[in-house]
């Protein structure tokens, strides 16, 4: 798009130069990541009230995964783990979330699966949140990551000032004021700001029509595609179009959530309507618990133990379905799985060699079609502020889990739960807590409270030596957050206007649809 933003962003899909059509041939695939969604937020994981027909259908002929996990407590990790196959501690996404000014990003020398699947003559997009760098002049953004094209926010949208802008129309303002003295949340075509602040009503819509404006033009021809779709929902603050305000008993919180299963909704019409349904893997999970310090608006780890920021279930387990008509026969899986999985499971698929780095994920085509179960057999859990010292605060192997360290996080307060909360410290477990999820999923009975037997004790020395063999080999990489802020980095469309960050307004008529 040129200075002026004077084209829509789906009329350059026109302008890619044609791939081979042996291409063709191979399936597509479409990423769907909710953000902060909880795993009992879902009415196909138990929640009495939320309206999710969309995403509850995709569950019922799809595989629904019961113990599917981010490899993070908090957005950049997770993302950067989901796009790499990585520990994030391996790509220096440490610690915490990047802000707008971040010097740093996710390294450009990591592969991600857009990189990997456009190597093989596919057409890459993304929509919505990014949250792994901005950098200078946009240096980190998904276009430099191996996406054709990137529609979006470059981090989350409670980092701007909000407490002025609308998020239900006709007139409702966002609840609270997000982050201050930043400027305003920027919406990108590509590495061009088309408008500043976001328009929140209009978002959604947006996102949906360039979605099927992609889907569309890579079936008319003949492309195989990547569509990563990373929504802002439900992370706070709720907002929703007006097709959706309103509309649910669960208030904010449920029109947000209804607004993105609409966009599912919309995205498997798409793939049905251009005949791709049965050549797409669908692929939806979230980026890690939910932020219950929000309360209500914060939405539900159903019976699972704290939120977001947290290694306990409820900040890392999330729902989870794969949806593939033809190949992926309906049910519910109870085998281990994680976002650090779709990488080379999407390798696989489309006849990508792996990267030769060490990943951190395992192909799950066995599982997904039905011939065998689950390569991954356990699950490491590192807190937001990782550190060698410390390694993985709590490991999962088989059904077993156990806590070395715990520690609350702020985005896990107001629960009942005192082990939750913000000022709950680093608490060292010798011996650790140890918990059987299948029978005990919210971590309520330690296994080695009282005499513990010794197949219990053996499950110990077996889950404390893959926590052991992990450290050995695992090296954590330079912090990218660790470098620091530059408020001069901060994403501005007019960016000799003052007094900054507040000038940093403009909507550019013609780029984005009305």
């Amino acid at each position: 798009m040129g200075p002026q933003g004077r084209e829509h962003p789906w009329v350059l899909l026109l302008l890619l130069p044609p791939v081979c059509a042996a291409a063709a041939a191979r399936p597509s695939f479409v990423v769907v990541l909710a953000d902060d969604l909880g795993f009992g937020d879902l009415g196909s994981y138990g929640h009495p009230s939320s309206a999710t027909p969309h995403l509850d259908r995709l569950a019922a002929r799809g595989l629904r995964f019961t113990d599917f996990y981010s490899s993070a407590a908090v957005c950049s990790p997770s993302r950067a783990a989901l796009l790499t196959g990585r520990f994030p501690v391996r790509s220096g996404i440490y610690p915490g979330v990047f802000d707008p000014g971040s010097r740093g990003g996710l390294p450009l020398a990591e592969v991600t699966v857009a990189e990997l699947l456009k190597a093989q003559g596919y057409a890459t997009a993304m929509v919505g949140k990014w949250h792994l760098g901005f950098g200078i002049n946009g240096s980190f953004l998904p276009v430099h990551q191996g996406f054709d094209h990137f529609l979006g926010v470059p981090y989350s949208h409670d980092q701007g000032p909000c407490q002025n802008l609308t998020c239900f129309p006709p007139d409702t303002k966002c609840f609270g004021t997000c982050d201050q003295g930043v400027v305003p949340l920027p919406l990108l075509w590509n590495r061009t700001i088309i408008q500043q602040p976001v328009s929140f009503p209009d978002l959604v819509p947006l996102y949906n029509k360039f979605s099927r404006d992609f889907i569309a033009d890579c079936a008319r021809r003949g492309l195989p595609f990547l569509l990563y779709y990373a929504s802002h929902h439900t992370h706070y603050p709720q907002f929703a179009s007006r097709e959706f305000a309103g509309q649910t008993r669960r208030g904010p919180f449920g029109d947000a959530l209804a607004e993105f299963d609409g966009s599912v909704g919309q995205l498997v019409q798409a793939l049905q309507e251009h005949g791709l349904e049965n050549s797409t893997l669908v692929f939806f999970t979230s980026d890690n618990g939910p932020s219950t310090l929000r309360m209500a608006r914060g939405g539900s780890a159903g019976h699972l133990k704290c939120g977001k920021g947290t290694t306990y279930e409820g900040g890392m387990r999330e729902p989870a379905v794969a949806y593939w008509p033809g190949r992926i026969a309906p049910g519910v899986t109870h085998e281990l799985a994680s976002t650090l999985d779709i990488l080379p499971t999407l390798s696989a698929l489309a006849g990508a060699a792996l990267p030769k780095v060490a990943l951190d994920g395992f192909d799950l085509s066995p599982l997904l079609f039905g011939s065998g179960k689950s390569p991954r057999q356990a699950m490491f859990f590192y807190p937001p502020s990782p550190d060698p010292l410390h390694g993985p605060f709590a490991v999962r192997l088989g059904k077993y889990k156990a806590h070395y360290f715990t520690q609350g996080s702020f985005h896990s307060g107001t629960t009942p739960d005192q082990a939750c909360h913000g000022l709950t410290p680093l608490t060292p477990h010798e011996p650790p807590l140890l918990f059987d999820l299948e029978s005990d999923p919210a971590e309520n009975y330690d296994l080695l409270q009282g005499k513990a037997g010794p197949e219990v004790l053996q499950v110990l020395r077996e889950i404390t030596l893959q926590k052991v063999l992990l450290e050995q080999r695992l090296e954590f990489g330079e912090s990218q957050i660790k470098k620091g802020r530059d408020p001069s980095l901060q994403p501005c469309c007019a960016p000799n206007c003052s007094p900054k960050p507040s000038c940093c307004r403009c909507s550019q008529p013609g780029a984005a649809p009305h």
